[in-house]
């Protein structure tokens, strides 16, 4: 409008510019203000207050310690905050064959999220793991370290992350192990398309999006490694099909080295 004006008025350019300046100012205070208010919101917000989260229920095919179908179930809940991101996720496969339990994996995990700058962050971890096909009837690690974003783009992001670990192994025939160990993680997402993402995960800690795990001790070394392709059916559903290869360096006896899973899924953003 200020342009045509001017093309149509010259001899007022100057109060013209004046206008857009003093136009441009007020709308620099009030995305300003509108800033400030959403930072004090975020403040002030309750411990129930500010979470998202993602609900994911479908099938899978895995092989390795078993050959089987069956149903999967997910839940990821974030809540970001001005410098804290905490981020819960959980997940649970199922199968049974002729009344008989076939595959029962189950894993939970809580990670909080500290920036120290735009792109350096500290990390903790706290995972428990429940696969007793895999020879364990729980697994339990602790962790924390340094984390920085390697990319930040739209249509790319990267980050990795690194630090010591501590774990302790239940095993089903009723021994148990506690080890100090380290843990090296990566995390990748590609939005290909406005509707079409690929994501690899190697990292146990947040299958739905893509990141990689790897933790080692002196006698076990345990590698999660997860590929998935999203797919947009609206704002809030995502069709997704993901690989998974998960790999224990030292099972236990009669356990394979390594299993994959197959998933099909549906994801509802909440």
């Amino acid at each position: 409008v200020i342009g045509f004006a001017k093309q149509t008025n010259p001899d007022d350019a100057a109060e013209l510019d004046a206008m857009l300046a003093e136009y441009d100012e007020g709308q620099q205070q009030l995305a300003a203000q509108q800033a400030e208010k959403k930072a004090e919101a975020i403040r002030t917000a309750g411990l129930f207050e500010n979470w998202s989260g993602k609900g994911e229920l479908g099938g899978f095919r895995a092989t390795g310690n078993s050959s089987e179908t069956g149903l999967t179930a997910a839940l990821a809940l974030t809540r970001e905050g001005i410098d804290w991101t905490h981020k819960l996720r959980g997940r649970a496969d199922f199968q049974r064959t002729n009344g008989v339990t076939s595959r029962e994996q189950y894993f939970l995990s809580y990670e909080p999220n500290y920036s120290l700058s735009d792109r350096l962050f500290v990390y903790g971890l706290a995972q428990y793991e429940r696969d007793r096909f895999q020879g364990f009837s729980a697994r339990y690690v602790v962790s924390g370290g340094l984390g920085y974003q390697i990319i930040d783009a739209k249509e790319l992001q990267l980050s990795a992350k690194i630090g010591p670990a501590y774990r302790v192994t239940d095993f089903v025939n009723g021994e148990s192990e506690s080890r100090i160990a380290g843990l090296l993680g990566l995390d990748f997402d590609w939005n290909i398309t406005d509707r079409l993402k690929l994501t690899h995960d190697t990292n146990a800690v947040a299958e739905t999006g893509g990141s990689a795990t790897i933790i080692t001790d002196a006698n076990n070394t345990s590698l999660h490694f997860v590929t998935g392709l999203n797919a947009k059916v609206s704002d809030k559903l995502t069709t997704r099909f993901s690989y998974t290869i998960e790999y224990d360096s030292n099972p236990p006896a009669g356990a394979e080295k390594t299993d994959t899973l197959s998933r099909v899924t549906l994801i509802y953003d909440f």
